[in-house]
């Protein structure tokens, strides 16, 4: 009894709150059993065999688009900013609309397994492995942010040292992940999402019973303040809130995320047609959005409630008011739940989709072409744990850094992700021939997108919501050039 009060001393959690962490995690290694113990090949462990429900399609794909950005990256921006960050999502909604009927078709039409493969049928292998390549670089950067992201949460709540939080993310995925493979992600995924909406419900009601006046006190709190402005309709270059510059970003960059992105993309092809995976597509807008908007809410609430209690202690990094909050204010209960909440966005890990575009792009063309299925499923699980690793390398990296969390994760995402979108879209709405001019253009334009962010963060006005479109055109325009007309030259065999 006496160590159990003063573990809770020292980390601020009681009995209960490790219960419900215990039991969270519990839930992902007995899903992981079920879902993977009968998997015999790679269509199974990448694809689910194409027996995916609609309802658990959508609310993996917003468990993915989520992650642990949103639990613990946007409520600093609530805190700190206002509600501009909700532009966004007009031009992702656009975006994904777009997706489901032009992309979407174009993947099943192929039979694809990762959507790189589409490049190939359409352009040839150099493209795909292009494609497959900068999918790496910029689902790794971007994915070891969110796991930075998330253990400096955790490491905050736990008291844990922060390496030790990455250790324990690192190994939980590689395990659950590496054995029960996409059904495993997709189930998970389906659970985790149910999680992140009662946290955040939990948290924003206990926030709204402990702020004076209520949910009408908290409006006129943060009206007075100027946190809950939403459209910015100014023309600063530099400003990657400002409306027109957030549509634009909001559609490009959600096409490079969700239309080329093996990691999303991966979960709308388990669905068995092509009817079912558009039909998912479009309900992640309605399940996604008020999601978001859900723990934005939750960042204002914060703001208020510590504007009402000065008295209170605030962290020095904006990035930890929630961990903050949850450790020294929110009851027993609430503290494990929103715990758990945590702790299940930074286990939705891109291991699965990183191993099956190793495996379909690189491995099996290009260094074992006539294996059996029972190696390239062992190497597919031996994949996941060395992704794995790579990945907390990463996070540990960006510890040393600083700045607002999700910020960091677009701009390095930005920076290849235009080169994906514009080589996709050359396939997609042109019937130019082109493979090595692909590949010349990719990396012609994500070197140029680089040093564009380079020089925004040296102030120069651009901003680096920007970043995707310009790469976007570029690689366009620059594929298009390089190409030939078909009557020039015949495309490659499928």
């Amino acid at each position: 009894m006496n160590e159990t009060a003063a573990l809770e001393r020292i980390t601020g959690l009681a009995p209960l709150d490790y219960g419900l962490l215990v039991i969270a995690v519990a839930a992902l290694f007995v899903i992981s059993y079920f879902k993977g113990r009968e998997e015999t090949d790679t269509k199974d462990y990448f694809l689910g065999n194409r027996k995916t429900p609609v309802w658990v399609g959508t609310l993996s794909f917003v468990a993915t688009e989520i992650s642990a950005m949103t639990i613990v990256g946007i409520p600093p921006i609530g805190f700190t900013e206002n509600w501009q960050y909700m532009q966004f999502f007009i031009g992702s909604a656009i975006a994904r609309i777009f997706i489901a009927f032009f992309f979407i078709p174009a993947f099943y039409k192929f039979n694809c397994t990762t959507i790189y493969e589409f490049l190939k049928h359409r352009f040839g292998a150099e493209t795909q492995y292009a494609g497959s390549a900068f999918f790496f670089v910029t689902r790794l950067f971007a994915s070891g942010v969110r796991l930075y992201a998330a253990s400096l949460a955790v490491s905050v709540i736990m008291g844990w040292p922060l390496g030790n939080t990455i250790g324990f993310f690192t190994l939980i995925s590689i395990i659950f992940i590496g054995f029960g493979g996409i059904k495993a992600v997709m189930w998970t995924g389906t659970f985790e999402t149910i999680t992140f909406y009662l946290a955040g419900g939990a948290v924003a009601s206990y926030l709204l019973l402990h702020i004076d006046g209520g949910l009408a006190g908290a409006f006129n709190v943060a009206s007075e303040a100027g946190k809950l402005s939403i459209f910015n309709f100014g023309w600063d270059l530099k400003n990657p809130n400002v409306l027109w510059a957030a549509l634009l970003n909001g559609v490009f960059g959600s096409m490079a995320s969700f239309g080329t992105d093996q990691e999303l993309m991966q979960r709308l092809l388990t669905l068995e047609t092509r009817r079912e995976s558009q039909k998912t597509l479009i309900a992640t807008i309605f399940a996604s959005v008020p999601l978001t908007a859900l723990y934005l809410g939750i960042g204002t609430l914060l703001f208020v409630f510590y504007k009402q209690n000065p008295a209170l202690l605030q962290p020095a990094n904006a990035d930890k008011i929630l961990s903050h909050f949850t450790i020294h204010v929110l009851p027993a209960g609430l503290k494990g739940l929103v715990l758990a909440a945590v702790v299940l966005a930074s286990i939705d890990s891109p291991l699965s989709s990183l191993s099956s575009s190793f495996i379909t792009d690189i491995y099996r063309p290009l260094i074992k072409k006539d294996g059996a299925e029972k190696h390239y499923l062992f190497v597919s699980r031996l994949s996941v744990g060395c992704f794995g690793l790579l990945l907390a390398g990463i996070a540990w990296f960006c510890a040393a850094g600083s700045g607002r969390m999700l910020w960091l994760a677009f701009k390095v995402n930005g920076v290849t992700a235009g080169s994906l979108l514009g080589v996709f879209l050359l396939g997609l709405m042109t019937k130019r021939i082109s493979n090595r001019g692909n590949v010349a253009a990719m990396l012609i334009s994500s070197s140029f997108a680089g040093f564009l962010l380079y020089l925004s963060e040296k102030g120069y006005p651009i901003g680096w919501s920007w970043i995707v479109v310009i790469g976007t055109i570029s690689t366009f325009a620059l594929g298009y050039l390089f190409g030939k007309k078909p009557e020039q030259s015949q495309p490659p065999a499928a």
